[in-house]
């Protein structure tokens, strides 16, 4: 099954994001798929984040003869390939054997950066071995404290560059499809509570075996309590509630953290000017997915409002409903220096590991250039704002 579903992964008949995703779905159980898949309450604002792109019109230049496009740029002073980030996505265990580190080593061969997750079932350290471009670290405080202190020095010994600090997660959203697919009780809990769901997990057996040779559920091996013990994966969802990032524990994470940091989350421009003022080096403009609180403005039309207020004095960086190289392009003329992907490169990951996340880079990649091409740009320093065109009320 899974050498069946590498040749698909990396067929000529695989095209696009949305081709993968459906690889993913015959490989894992519903339950792991529709955890990557979906969102918060009714899901609009997962809906609105791919469909908004809808919105954004392209005015391109004609009549241009172009030998190569040069899709190098830097974020945070790291040069990546082109401009993508890998976003931090949690339980990637989940989805494939040690998930973390097949993803970054896909990250590293394609020269874009990688950003590890705390609910991460692989060390940091081993994480880190994985990545050769900018490697950073997405803190929660879940675990107090203490242990957010104890992760910050070892991402510092082990070479992270950056910390991004996830600001709107003052509790789990609620994810319909991961309460009715047994979510929880197939993670923990006694049998009895299990057998309703198993049915689900027998028809992936392939999957099945590779998680159990995996060594099952982990635990959270960067989040260590009293005794250095990790964390239990399934405690998350209470422990989040007790750690709430607010602006005041960025006075402390910034004596703990001498590098640059990152925030996330962000929606309005009150808060970029907040986070400008922390000393935050750059934002990311961004909704969580989706998978937060529903009903909220898609990342894409936030976008231009945050960057006009933050002036150019920080970098503008956005993530929600990019599966496509149009989307990014798009996402570049209205003013971010780069995007991060979650849910189209979990897709490769749970279809094919790393060569599954390569072959979304490599599609994106294609996908950006032939963009740049039409358009009439030789190089991502060339986009601007007159290239689009979308709805007044954005800004």
């Amino acid at each position: 099954m899974m050498s069946r579903l590498k040749s698909k992964v990396a067929s000529p008949e695989t095209v696009s994001v949305e081709d993968i995703r459906q690889l993913a779905r015959q490989r894992v159980p519903r339950v792991v798929f529709d955890y990557i898949d979906g969102g918060a309450d009714a899901e609009v604002t997962l809906r609105e984040n791919s469909r908004v792109f809808e919105n954004v019109n392209f005015w391109p230049h004609q009549a241009i003869s172009l030998s190569k496009c040069d899709l190098h740029t830097s974020v945070l002073g790291s040069v990546i390939s082109f401009p993508v980030l890998l976003a931090p996505v949690g339980y990637s265990r989940l989805m494939y054997p040690k998930g973390e580190i097949a993803a970054a080593r896909a990250a590293a061969s394609a020269g874009v950066g990688y950003v590890l997750s705390t609910i991460s079932g692989c060390s940091l350290e081993s994480v880190k071995e994985a990545i050769k471009g900018p490697a950073w670290y997405q803190l929660y405080l879940i675990g107090g404290r203490d242990a957010a202190e104890g992760a910050i020095e070892r991402a510092r010994a082990a070479g992270y560059t950056a910390l991004v600090i996830t600001v709107d997660t003052a509790v789990a959203g609620k994810r319909e499809r991961d309460s009715r697919n047994g979510m929880k009780q197939l993670m923990s809990g006694s049998i009895l509570s299990k057998l309703p769901y198993i049915p689900q997990l027998l028809s992936r057996p392939g999957w099945l075996l590779s998680f159990l040779l995996d060594g099952g559920v982990p635990d959270l091996e960067n989040v260590k309590l009293r005794g250095d013990i990790p964390m239990k994966l399934l405690e998350v969802g209470a422990a989040l509630e007790q750690a709430v990032v607010s602006w005041n524990d960025l006075q402390w994470i910034r004596k703990s953290w001498s590098g640059p940091v990152v925030i996330k989350g962000i929606l309005t421009t009150d808060d970029a000017r907040r986070a400008l003022d922390e000393g935050a080096a750059a934002i990311v403009v961004s909704n969580h997915g989706g998978r937060q609180l529903d009903c909220v403005s898609p990342s894409l039309r936030a976008l231009p409002s945050i960057a006009k207020a933050v002036g150019g004095r920080m970098e503008v960086l956005m993530d929600g409903g990019v599966k496509r190289g149009t989307d990014i392009v798009k996402a570049l003329c209205m003013g971010a220096h780069a995007v991060l992907i979650g849910k189209a490169y979990a897709y490769g990951l749970a279809a094919a590991g790393s060569v599954g996340v390569s072959r979304v880079l490599e599609i994106l990649r294609s996908d950006v250039e032939r963009t740049m091409r039409l358009l009439g740009c030789s190089s991502l320093a060339e986009l601007q704002s007159s290239f689009v065109t979308y709805p007044s009320e954005w800004e």
